[in-house]
């Protein structure tokens, strides 16, 4: 299950899965397979990012290149110029941010701008790649993309010749071939690749082989040579004009690995076609698919913790769709409880993907969307821990409806509340009991009530200050909308006209809770100004020991107190 002991380190960020984390997709792509176009310019990818972030994604994946079936590749050059502005903007909002790219030097200039992962989709088979995460401390996605069955022979159509002398003409083609083979005695394979062939891996430091991509291609099939030319029948020999006029030139492949194989995934997908041969299984076996499959994850994690990565930062990602059948897409999403027990935090990035459509009946990626929710919440209960998706407030929505019918789970949480208007200790004693009142939701402890400085907007009343501790079951932005509603009931004014730092009613601020880490505008986990308020540390210190030192722990930098904003210059009684 996802509410696991496993964590994710990236960079100054470390996710907890005791809950299902949710990535939302930023295609900053004009081709991209399901929203191609939608985000290209820079200002509404940014826009749409921190509109996902409010929605409830805790990871932002951005992308400068489609790889869908058939894809151009981009230069990296131009897949920063569409990434890097993004990236940047989320990141100063707080978000975490995964860098979509097989590109190092993208990666590189990513990181430097705040990226936080690095999402290969080659999964590390660059060993430069490799080399420049060894010495970051970024999170990292090792995601397979590759045929995971061995490539169908293709057989030239024969007429069959019953006759004794074409039975002898073949025992003569047979023993000339055997000749031809002493005679030449050919390399032997060894474990499919041929004795003397240059080796195509490359080591990494320590002495690691960093594997060959998993792109597989077909084996040519041999020619004949000009004796077997010349012993095959005429009827069996057909001439290049024959040839072309039978068979249409295919188009030409590109030089790219990973667009080769794309290429070649959805020709195969193209071609399939339902035959009357009777089968005895609806789907492939699934030991030598996930033996690819599951081989290649395990290598390249190995490979990356022995070239420096530590393993707390490791994701891996099966790669639905990469070089993949529908069969075999649902094949790998069945065996996610085996991908799960390799113990590193595993991804599901199904939306909207072809497989998704297949089983779905939906023809539209756009429109897959619900599919996809089931999709996830089958490899959610196997075991998943972040979720892939395109259409994050509906998937948040979905899942905070699932998760809190099918797993209890009670987190501690901080809420600060400030009045300056009005009787102020009867304003925060009337928003505790209403935080009691939330669904999900009790108060388990408060502290006594302070008066303070006024804080940024110094020309006003003092303020009454307290802070409440709570257990609650609900996602952070459900429980800020619940809280927001309790001050719309007690009078804050938070109109456009209302001075953001003046006078108010009631003021209640989210301040931390249990094992989340949250960016944006609407919501900043922990609380960004936590550190520099006097009015809120020193509430805190009858609710925990040293917070200051419980914060700075968590990541948040505590000023000295004379250094402050709002400082406590007396006590106004108990809760």
């Amino acid at each position: 299950m996802a509410n696991d002991s496993k964590t994710w380190r990236c960079g100054k960020y470390e996710l907890s899965f005791d809950r299902p984390r949710i990535m939302g997709v930023l295609n900053v792509t004009p081709d991209s397979f399901s929203d191609g176009g939608e985000h290209f310019d820079p200002d509404a990818a940014i826009e749409y990012g921190l509109a996902m972030l409010d929605a409830g994604a805790d990871i932002i994946d951005v992308g400068g290149e489609s790889t869908r079936p058939g894809f151009t590749p981009v230069n990296p050059d131009e897949e920063a110029r569409r990434v890097l502005p993004v990236v940047r903007a989320l990141a100063k909002e707080g978000a975490i941010v995964s860098i979509d790219t097989r590109h190092v030097a993208v990666a590189k200039a990513a990181v430097r701008c705040g990226a936080s992962i690095v999402n290969d989709v080659t999964g590390f088979t660059d060993p430069k790649m490799v080399e420049f995460v060894a010495t970051s401390t970024c999170g990292v996605i090792v995601m397979h993309a590759g045929e995971v069955a061995a490539p169908a022979r293709t057989h030239a159509t024969v007429q069959l010749d019953t006759s004794a002398a074409a039975f002898v003409a073949e025992k003569a083609r047979e023993a000339a071939a055997e000749a031809a083979r002493e005679a030449e005695k050919p390399a032997r394979r060894r474990r499919g690749k041929l004795l003397g062939e240059p080796k195509t891996e490359a080591k990494l430091p320590g002495g690691v082989v960093q594997p060959s991509l998993p792109f597989g291609d077909p084996e040519p099939a041999p020619e004949l040579t000009g004796e077997q030319k010349q012993e095959t029948p005429a009827a069996e020999q057909a001439t290049p004009a024959a040839e072309a006029a039978a068979t249409p030139e295919p188009a030409p492949e590109p030089s790219d690995h990973l667009a080769a194989m794309m290429r070649r995934s959805a020709r195969r997908e193209e071609a399939y076609v339902p035959t009357s041969q009777l089968r005895r299984f609806t789907l492939p076996d699934s030991a030598p698919i996930m033996r690819r499959v599951m081989g290649f994850l395990s290598d390249q994690a190995r490979a990356l913790i022995h070239a420096g990565v530590s393993r707390d930062r490791i994701c891996i990602d099966p790669g639905p769709g990469f070089g993949k059948t529908a069969n075999e897409d649902i094949v790998i999403q069945r065996e996610t409880a085996k991908m799960a027990s390799l113990g590193y935090p595993l991804m599901c990035a199904v939306s909207r993907k072809r497989f998704v459509g297949a089983v779905s009946g939906v023809t539209e990626a756009a429109e897959r969307d619900a599919a996809t929710f089931g999709v996830c919440l089958g490899a959610i209960q196997a075991g998943a821990n972040i979720v892939r998706v395109h259409d994050v407030t509906g998937f948040a929505q979905f899942l905070n409806g699932y998760w809190a019918v099918a797993k209890p789970q009670p987190r501690r949480a901080f809420v600060a509340v400030g009045s300056n208007l009005g009787h102020r200790c009867d304003n925060i004693r009337a928003a505790r009991d209403m935080i009691a009142e939330i669904p999900l939701t009790c108060v388990s402890n408060c502290s006594r009530i302070y008066e303070s400085e006024p804080a940024y907007e110094t020309r006003q009343d003092a303020f009454a200050n307290a802070v409440i501790e709570i257990k609650t079951e609900l996602a952070p932005l459900v429980l800020l909308d619940e809280l927001m509603k309790i001050e719309a009931e007690l009078g804050r004014d938070r109109s456009k006209k209302a001075k953001v730092n003046g006078p108010r009613t009631i003021d209640l601020d989210l301040l931390w809770m249990d094992g989340e880490t949250h960016g944006g505008k609407k919501l900043r986990l922990p609380h960004p100004l936590i550190g520099e308020r006097d009015f809120v540390l020193v509430p805190l210190e009858d609710l925990m020991h040293d917070p200051a030192r419980f914060f700075r722990y968590n990541g948040v930098e505590v000023k000295e107190p004379e250094d402050r904003v709002g400082h406590i210059v007396g006590e106004l009684g108990r809760m």
